[in-house]
C-alpha cells in the first residue's frame, strides 16, 4: 500500500516537469469538451496505455520495447493527423476518398460535434500513451527496478497504473481548469477557431519534440532537477526515515541502491524507458540470539551454469549448514563482504558448513561466464558458485539486494538473513549455532576479525556524502554537462564549469547507452564532484579488448598519496578488463574534490560510481 501511494503521488508530481510539456497540448486539445465524454476517457486510455507497454518493457526485454517504437511511430503519425485536423479544418475535404470520413470523425472528436464520442477520446489517449515517456525520477525508477528484478505481476501493473493515474489527476484538473478558461474565450468572437488552431499547432509542436527525441533529452534533464529532490522528499517522508530521505521502505520488489556500506539492487529493464536516481536504505542489523524459522530453503535450480561445482538443490544440502550469498563481481559492497564469507566457508567447511555463491549480474558484462570466472580466479573463490543470469534463484528467495545472506539449517530450513555489509559476528555465531544444532563437534565460539585490503577494506562510513550514481541514461542522476544527456547517439559534450557536490559530467565524443557511456573519440574525459574516503568507478574496455590508457586528477592535480590501488601516484593507469577500479583513496581528513579522470585512448566503457 505504501508503494501504491508513493507511486500515485510520483506520478502527481509529472505535472511539474519540464519534460511534460510535449504531452500536454494532446490532452488540452479536449479543452472545452464535456470532460466525461471527452477528457476522462482520454486520460483513461492514456494511463492504461502506459502501464500496460511500461509493464511490458521492464519485464519483456528488448524485443517489447522494439515493438513500442513501431507503436510510437503509427501514434505519432496519428496524432499529428489529429493536430492537422485542429489547425486546418479543410484538409479533411482534400483527402482521398476513403481518408474523407476518417478526416471528419477526426475533425468532430477535436469540437466541432456537440456530442463528442468518448470512444476517439479514449483511442487518442491511447495514442497519448504510447508516445508518452515522463520524466524519470525516484518513485518511477523504483517501480521499474522491481518489475525488473521480480519478474511479472499484477503488482507491478498496479503500481505502474497507481503512477500513471497520479499523472492523469493532475492532467484532469489542469484540464478542468482549461475547459473554464476556454468557455471564457469562447464567448468572445472568433475565438472558438483561434482556439482550435493554437491547439493544432501545439500539437504539432509536440509530436515534432517528441519526434526529435526532445522529451528524454532536454527536458528530461531540466525534469530531474525540478521533480527529483520533491519525489526524494516524499519517499523520505512516508517511509518514515528521520535522516533526510536515506532510507526507502521496501516492499514489491522496490529498488534500493548502496549508501553507506548498505545495500544494491538492479535495475536490469531491458529498454525500459526512463532513468531513476538513486534510492538508498540502510541494512538492519539482527540480532542471532533466537532463531526463528524463516521459511524453507528455496530451490536452487534455474543457473545456467554452476562454478567450482556440479549443480546442487535444496534436497542435497540437508545435513548441512547452508549460507547462500548474493553477489555480482563489481559490486563494492560485495567485494567489501567477500573476505568475511571466504573466511567462513575455510573455517567452517570441515565441520559441515557448504557456502554457495549466487552470482545475479548488474551489468551486461557480469552475464560473461568467463569474465565470472577470472574475477573468481583474482578474488580467491574455491566455493561453489551458481550464474543465475535469468534471475530465477534470485526470485525463488524473493531476494532484493547485494550483497544478501541467507543462513539454512541442516533441515533446510531458512534461520536468519542479513542485508548489506556488516554484522559480520552476529553472522557467524548463527553458523556457530545452526552447526552445534546439526551435531558438529568442537564448534569454537571465537570469530574472525578481518582487516579487508584494496577495495575490500571496509567503507569510511561518517563521510560518505556521496551515493552511488549510474552513468548510463536509464539510472543516471545529477548528469550535469550542458545541454544534457542525449540518449543513445553519438554527441559531443563539455565537463560542468562549476559542479555542485555530486554532480558530474562528460567531456568528448561520447554515446550514453542504458547502462554505460562509451567513448567515440581519441580522448575523453569525466568528472564528479564527491565527499568520500574512496572513489571506485566500474570500467570497461573497448570491443577490441585493446588496454585503455588513463590519466587521473583531484582538483586539478595528480592524487599522489590519494592514488587508489589502481592508479599511480602520477594518476596514470589503464583500463584492461570490465570490473570495479578504485581510483582515489584519500588519506587523513575528508573533503569535497572534484575528480577527472582523462582517457587517452577510445572505445573506454564507464558504468557506475561507488563510494567508500
Amino acid at each position: 500500500m505504501l508503494l501504491l501511494i508513493l507511486a500515485y503521488l510520483g506520478g502527481v508530481l509529472t505535472i511539474v516537469s519540464p519534460c511534460i510539456l510535449p504531452v500536454l497540448p494532446f490532452v488540452f486539445a479536449r479543452t472545452g469538451q464535456p470532460f466525461v465524454r471527452s477528457g476522462l476517457p482520454l486520460l483513461a486510455g492514456m494511463a492504461l496505455t502506459f502501464a500496460l507497454v511500461a509493464s511490458l518493457a521492464a519485464v519483456g526485454g528488448g524485443w517489447v520495447v522494439q515493438l513500442n517504437q513501431y507503436g510510437r511511430g503509427l501514434a505519432l503519425v496519428f496524432v499529428a493527423l489529429f493536430g492537422l485536423t485542429l489547425l486546418l479544418p479543410k484538409l479533411a475535404e482534400r483527402l482521398t476518398r476513403p481518408l474523407v470520413a476518417a478526416g471528419s470523425r477526426l475533425s468532430e472528436a477535436a469540437g466541432n460535434d456537440a456530442r463528442p464520442r468518448p470512444g476517439a477520446s479514449f483511442l487518442i489517449g491511447v495514442a497519448t500513451g504510447l508516445l508518452w515517456a515522463p520524466c524519470a525520477g525516484p518513485i518511477l525508477g523504483l517501480v521499474l527496478t522491481g518489475a525488473a528484478l521480480q519478474g511479472a505481476s499484477i503488482g507491478t501493473t498496479l503500481l505502474l497504473l497507481a503512477y500513471a493515474a497520479g499523472a492523469a489527476t493532475s492532467l484532469a484538473v489542469a484540464l478542468l481548469l482549461g475547459g473554464k478558461v476556454f468557455a471564457a474565450m469562447k464567448r468572445s468572437i472568433g475565438a472558438g477557431e483561434w482556439m482550435r488552431r493554437v491547439l493544432g499547432g501545439a500539437m504539432l509542436a509536440g509530436v515534432a519534440a517528441i519526434a526529435l527525441g526532445l522529451d528524454t533529452g532536454i527536458l528530461a534533464r531540466f525534469s530531474s532537477g525540478s521533480t527529483g529532490s520533491l519525489e526524494q522528499v516524499l519517499v523520505g517522508k512516508l517511509a518514515g526515515d528521520k535522516s533526510g530521505g536515506a532510507m526507502m521502505a521496501q516492499n514489491s520488489g522496490a529498488m534500493m541502491a548502496q549508501d553507506s556500506g548498505a545495500m544494491k539492487a538492479q535495475d536490469n529493464a531491458s529498454g525500459a524507458m526512463m532513468a531513476s536516481s538513486a534510492m538508498m536504505m540502510k541494512a538492519v542489523d539482527k540480532q542471532p540470539a533466537s532463531l526463528p524459522v524463516e521459511g524453507q530453503l528455496p530451490s536452487l535450480d534455474g543457473a545456467v551454469q554452476w562454478l567450482n561445482s556440479t549443480p546442487l538443490s535444496a534436497a542435497q544440502l540437508k545435513g548441512k549448514v547452508v549460507l547462500v550469498d548474493f553477489w555480482t563481481y563489481s559490486c563494492i559492497n560485495c567485494l567489501r563482504t567477500l573476505p568475511y564469507v571466504k573466511a567462513w566457508a575455510e573455517k567452517y567447511h570441515d565441520q559441515g558448513l557448504v557456502v554457495i555463491g549466487v552470482h545475479a549480474p548488474e551489468f551486461a558484462f557480469e552475464r560473461d561466464v568467463n569474465n565470472v570466472s577470472k574475477a573468481m580466479r583474482d578474488l580467491g573463490i574455491n566455493y561453489p558458485v551458481a550464474l543465475d543470469n535469468d534471475y530465477k534463484i534470485w526470485r525463488s528467495f524473493d531476494n532484493q539486494y547485494w550483497p544478501a545472506h541467507y543462513f539454512a539449517d541442516a533441515q533446510g530450513r531458512i534461520r536468519y538473513h542479513h542485508f548489506g555489509e556488516g554484522a559480520y559476528a552476529e553472522s557467524e555465531q548463527v553458523i556457530q549455532q545452526l552447526l552445534r544444532e546439526a551435531g558438529a563437534g568442537k564448534v569454537v565460539s571465537d570469530v574472525i576479525d578481518i582487516n579487508g585490503q584494496g577495495v575490500q577494506q571496509a567503507a569510511d562510513l561518517r563521510d560518505v556524502r556521496s551515493p552511488e550514481t549510474y552513468v548510463g541514461y536509464e539510472r543516471a542522476a545529477q548528469f550535469a554537462s550542458p545541454g544534457g544527456a542525449q540518449p543513445d547517439r553519438l554527441a559531443q559534450y563539455q565537463l560542468p564549469g562549476k559542479p555542485a557536490l555530486n554532480d558530474w559530467g562528460l567531456e568528448g565524443r561520447w554515446n550514453i547507452g542504458s547502462e554505460q557511456a562509451s567513448l567515440n573519440s581519441a580522448t575523453g574525459k569525466i568528472a564528479y564532484r564527491f565527499h568520500a574516503r574512496d572513489l571506485h568507478l566500474v570500467l570497461g574496455p573497448g570491443a577490441d579488448g585493446k588496454p585503455v590508457r588513463f590519466m587521473v586528477t583531484v582538483d586539478g592535480k595528480a592524487p599522489g598519496a590519494a592514488h587508489g590501488m589502481d592508479v599511480a601516484p602520477d594518476g596514470s593507469g589503464q583500463v584492461k578488463e570490465q570490473r570495479l577500479y578504485q581510483l582515489v583513496r584519500q588519506p587523513g581528513d575528508v573533503a569535497d574534490h572534484t575528480f577527472t579522470i582523462e582517457f587517452l585512448d577510445a572505445g573506454v566503457a564507464a558504468y557506475a560510481f561507488t563510494f567508500g
